[in-house]
């Protein structure tokens, strides 16, 4: 199977992994946005956003198999979180109850760092978790973004 990383243009991905989650996109400040194709197929989708150059960036991310997430496409998002983007850790929120999202971002080494109680429109908790880039299984020092 072929998997491919795609850059987002004219907000394609973008719109597909907020529909995906039931978001509107008026929340995305400063964000960039790549997609996850098999076989000529979108399966996933990631969105950096609200990133601060040398400090931090928020991942959103959707996919609807969970095949996209392999090595070479973690090492890459990883990579482009902390070398091109120089951030120090990366953030993420996973809705209390998402246990395969959760286990997903923590075998990612994504650590837990508190809950947001109600947090979603719905009332919804959130977990919020971080992983620093000293902590990053998926990088090697001074690995590039290709």
């Amino acid at each position: 199977m072929e998997y491919k990383i795609l850059p987002d243009i004219n907000n394609l991905i973008t719109n597909w992994v907020c529909q995906g989650l039931e978001f509107d996109t008026r929340w995305l400040k400063n964000y960039q946005t790549f997609g996850f194709s098999q076989n000529n197929k979108m399966v996933g989708g990631l969105i950096f956003h609200d990133i601060r150059i040398g400090q931090d960036v928020w991942w959103t991310i959707y996919s609807t198999d969970k095949r996209w997430c392999n090595r070479r496409m973690l090492r890459q998002m990883f990579s482009f979180a902390f070398s091109r983007l120089k951030c120090k850790r990366i953030n993420i929120l996973v809705n209390k109850d998402n246990q395969n999202c959760l286990k997903l971002v923590t075998k990612l080494g994504f650590k837990k760092e508190g809950l947001l109680r109600s947090f979603r429109e719905n009332g919804e908790d959130c977990y919020i978790l971080g992983i620093l880039k000293t902590e990053c299984k998926w990088i090697t020092t001074g690995e590039k973004y290709e």
